[in-house]
């Protein structure tokens, strides 16, 4: 059978995950001030974090177009496609209308996937799917199990600078700037409807780090038949330290580490990191 990935730019991908998967990107595009970054392969990430380091606005995030989702869509017969979580962006309703659109005019089976995450958690969606194909099984099998997969996926961020959350006014400036005074670092998550969430607050980045592993233990479990992922933004020193603390408390059948593109870098900013297992 000719299966086809399709995904938004949120999936993180490092090279070797490029080379095996073979997704179909479709990039969204990020506003700062008067500056408009397309999110895809030419994209300038450190310009990026440059750029929303020297705006007091917010940054403006632009879905695809139905359009953008149907090119990919062309190129095979079974088409499988993953997105942003649908309570952070409307890429998954895009992709959804441009999955009717392609069915009005052809017989390809097209499913779309509402991860409930985004970062490596799109990644680790279509890594799932991609097993799957590998291990044959027919499309409306894949669908099912990969979307049970997503239910039980575990999404948990380590947010280094509190700017982008006081600049969209998710937490007062005052606020902001007395957290970052006295070094709390918020664990935040994805809620089961793909909403976020914060977790706790832990003072200290070696804190927060162990407090991140400690969570992982009692949140997750059967970690030998599971893939932790880790993506990190301009952090790569802090998420091999991280994957090393994970790797003498937990038997991880793999753990996977990839850098941040443009949309991920937008709301994760410079240090953040992210941990999908």
């Amino acid at each position: 059978m000719n299966y086809k990935i399709v995904a938004d730019s949120s999936c993180d991908l490092n090279e070797e995950l490029e080379k095996m998967l073979n997704i179909g990107i479709v990039p969204l595009k990020i506003d700062i001030e008067d500056k408009s970054f397309v999110d895809d392969s030419n994209l300038d990430t450190k310009e990026l974090l440059s750029a929303m380091k020297n705006s007091d606005k917010p940054v403006k995030t632009s879905s695809p177009s139905p359009g953008d989702f149907l090119k990919e869509y062309e190129k095979g017969e079974n088409i499988f496609v993953v997105t942003l979580s649908s309570a952070l962006s409307s890429t998954y309703s895009n992709a959804v209308l441009a999955k009717n659109i392609a069915l009005e005019s052809s017989n390809k089976f097209i499913h779309v996937f509402d991860s409930l995450s985004a970062s490596i958690g799109e990644t680790l969606v279509s890594l799932k799917i991609f097993e799957l194909i590998e291990e044959n099984f027919k499309p409306k099998d894949i669908v099912e199990k990969v979307e049970k997969y997503i239910k039980e996926m575990k999404t948990f961020f380590i947010l280094e600078s509190l700017d982008n959350l006081m600049k969209a006014g998710r937490i007062s400036k005052a606020m902001g700037h007395i957290a970052s005074m006295i070094s709390i670092k918020p664990i935040m998550g994805g809620d089961h409807d793909g909403t976020i969430k914060l977790v706790e607050k832990v003072r200290g980045s070696k804190k927060v780090f162990r407090r991140l592993v400690d969570i992982i233990g009692e949140k997750g479990e059967n970690f030998e038949d599971k893939i932790l992922g880790i993506a990190h933004c301009n952090a790569l020193e802090k998420a091999e330290e991280l994957k090393a603390q994970i790797e003498e408390r937990y038997n991880f059948k793999n753990i996977i580490i990839v850098e941040t593109r443009g949309l991920s870098t937008a709301y994760a900013n410079d240090g953040g990191i992210i941990v999908v297992f």
